[in-house]
C-alpha cells in the first residue's frame, strides 16, 4: 500500500530473460508494491522459469507487441493505482517513490530518460534518441496545448485505476507505439500530467526495437504520424464514450 492505496506494477516480457527476476526483485524490495504482474508476450525461452523464482503473478498473452501486453496488463489488476516498467535493466524500481510522490495530484505520471544527468554511461540513449523523443515531445507541446514534455518513448509510468479504464476503453494499438497513444489519450481526455526524471541504466541484452537503427527510425515516423492522425481526431476521441473500441 501507498498512503492507503494498493498498487501493482505490470512487467511487460519479451527477450529479457536474464534481467527479469533481478528487476522484480527490485519492487519486491520497496515493500509497498501489492502486486507485481508479469506479461508473458511470447518471451523468450526461460523466461517463466526465472519469474517462477519470485512472488510475481505471470499473464500470458499470445497476441504480440507491447501495446498488447500492457493492455492484457491493465485489464487483469485491479488495483487504485498501476505502474508500468520494462524489465530489462534500464530502469531502477526505487525510482517509483518518484512517480508515486505525484499520485495524489495527476492521473498520470510519466518518467523521463532525456535529463542528461540521469543517463548512465553506457545506457542507450545517445543523440538521435534522446533528440528524437524531445522534437516528438514538442510537437505535442504545440500542437496539442500540453504541459511541459521531453520524453515520449519513457515506459517506466504511474496511472490511476480510472486511468487505466480510460485507456482500455479508447485504446487501439497492439505495437511499440502504444506508450505514445497512452500519452495521447491522456492529454486528449484532460488527465492530469507530469512527467518526472529517472535513471536510465543501460539494458540487459539487445532491445527489439531500439537495438536496431531500422527499426527506431521507422518507430520514430509512425509516433510522428499518430501525433498527427490523433490530433485531427481529437474531438472524436473526446466524445467516444467508455466502453467503445
Amino acid at each position: 500500500m501507498w498512503n492507503n492505496q494498493s498498487i501493482s506494477v505490470i512487467l511487460p516480457t519479451y527477450n529479457e530473460k536474464d534481467s527479469i527476476a533481478e528487476c522484480i526483485r527490485g519492487f519486491e524490495a520497496l515493500g509497498f508494491v501489492d502486486e507485481i504482474l508479469v506479461v508473458n508476450n511470447n518471451a523468450a525461452a526461460g523466461t517463466s522459469e526465472e519469474v517462477a523464482k519470485t512472488r510475481a503473478r505471470e499473464l500470458i498473452e499470445p497476441r504480440q507487441g507491447y501495446g498488447a501486453a500492457i493492455r492484457a496488463g491493465l485489464a487483469a489488476v485491479d488495483t487504485d493505482l498501476v505502474a508500468v516498467c520494462e524489465p530489462d535493466g534500464t530502469f531502477n524500481p526505487a525510482d517509483l517513490t518518484k512517480l508515486l510522490a505525484f499520485s495524489a495530484e495527476c492521473d498520470f505520471v510519466l518518467g523521463s530518460r532525456t535529463v542528461s544527468n540521469f543517463i548512465w554511461d553506457g545506457a542507450n540513449m545517445g543523440w538521435f534518441l534522446q533528440w528524437g523523443n524531445w522534437a516528438v515531445a514538442k510537437l505535442i507541446e504545440v500542437l496539442y496545448n500540453t504541459s511541459y514534455l521531453s520524453d515520449v518513448g519513457c515506459t517506466f509510468r504511474l496511472l490511476t485505476r480510472d486511468q487505466a479504464n480510460n485507456l482500455l476503453a479508447k485504446s487501439k494499438l497492439d505495437g511499440s507505439a502504444y506508450g505514445l497513444e497512452m500519452l495521447l489519450l491522456a492529454v486528449i481526455t484532460r488527465a492530469r500530467i507530469v512527467q518526472v526524471p529517472v535513471n536510465y541504466h543501460p539494458r540487459v541484452g539487445v532491445s527489439s526495437v531500439t537495438g536496431d537503427m531500422r527499426k527506431t527510425i521507422d518507430l520514430g515516423l509512425e509516433m510522428i504520424r499518430l501525433v498527427l492522425s490523433m490530433r485531427l481526431r481529437r474531438g472524436r476521441i473526446q466524445r467516444q464514450p467508455a466502453g467503445v473500441r
